[in-house]
């Protein structure tokens, strides 16, 4: 048996952790830049530790030498979503991807079929491939898929579970399951109000967006020598944004570009 020089052999899957949190980052972005709401709001990597890959291989009386090709969650991604249906969504947007860059392997479904324990998450394992150093490397990664209270809930039974040795005490695992039923009544109760947090969230992206093309239409139409008087485009600017009426930014980012047409001015 040789020996196994873990943190070379650990560099492929620190650039598959690096191109699909980068992936899924973009179709985040992509979704607030169309001002929709993004089923994705965090997106998390991160590369087993060697001693967490030792400790499962030989849980599951794996060889060491054979750890990297049978283990399929030596690359981790973590997506974190609002609401529970946005597991769904994100699920979906994966699948829509199979055979393209990634190609799904397994799915688990421990949102519906909820472990013993508690646990809550969605599981998919996929096939990825990466080029690394001249040639194609197919690797396999685990994404997980779960709301903001099934992480919190996830961590926290994780860390216990690290601290005991996986060998948790009868009355926290109880107290644990009580807490993961109190996590998913909070994202029922968070579905019930789905609705007007989405309203108050469009109405920040758009006040964020107006704001943006105000601040660009004043500066091109400064940087074109057409406002003599910036420190009054300033200021009415200021008032408006105290005031923190959208239909006014907007309004008055109507008057900018109405200006820039007239003058024929061009973005810089």
């Amino acid at each position: 048996m040789g020996i196994t020089n873990w943190n070379t052999e650990l560099l492929p899957y620190e650039q598959a952790v690096d191109e699909i949190v980068l992936k899924l980052k973009s179709v985040r972005r992509d979704f607030l830049r169309r001002q929709q709401h993004s089923p994705i709001e965090q997106v998390e990597g991160r590369v087993k530790s060697i001693s967490s890959i030792i400790a499962k291989a030989n849980d599951r009386n794996i060889p060491i030498d054979d750890a990297l090709n049978v283990l399929e969650d030596i690359a981790g991604i973590r997506i974190i979503c609002r609401f529970v249906e946005d597991i769904e969504k994100v699920v979906n947007i994966i699948r829509a991807r199979d055979g393209f860059d990634m190609k799904i392997l397994q799915e688990e479904d421990y949102v519906t079929n909820t472990k013993k324990s508690g646990y809550r998450s969605y599981h998919i394992t996929i096939g990825y491939k990466i080029v690394y150093e001249d040639e194609i490397m197919p690797l396999k990664c685990e994404l997980q898929i779960r709301t903001l209270a099934m992480n919190f809930w996830a961590t926290i039974e994780h860390s216990l579970r690290y601290k005991y040795d996986g060998h948790l005490p009868e009355h926290l695992k109880e107290r644990l399951h009580n807490c993961a039923e109190a996590a998913f009544k909070l994202d029922n109760e968070m579905t019930t109000i789905r609705g007007e947090l989405l309203q108050a969230q469009k109405t920040k992206q758009t006040q964020e967006f107006l704001v943006n093309e105000i601040v660009k239409n004043i500066h091109n139409l400064y940087a074109y020598g057409k406002v003599e008087h910036l420190n009054d485009y300033n200021r009415q600017f200021m008032e408006i944004f105290r005031d923190g009426d959208v239909n006014k930014l907007s309004e008055f980012n109507h008057q900018l570009e109405t200006m820039a047409e007239i003058y024929n001015v061009r973005y810089v």
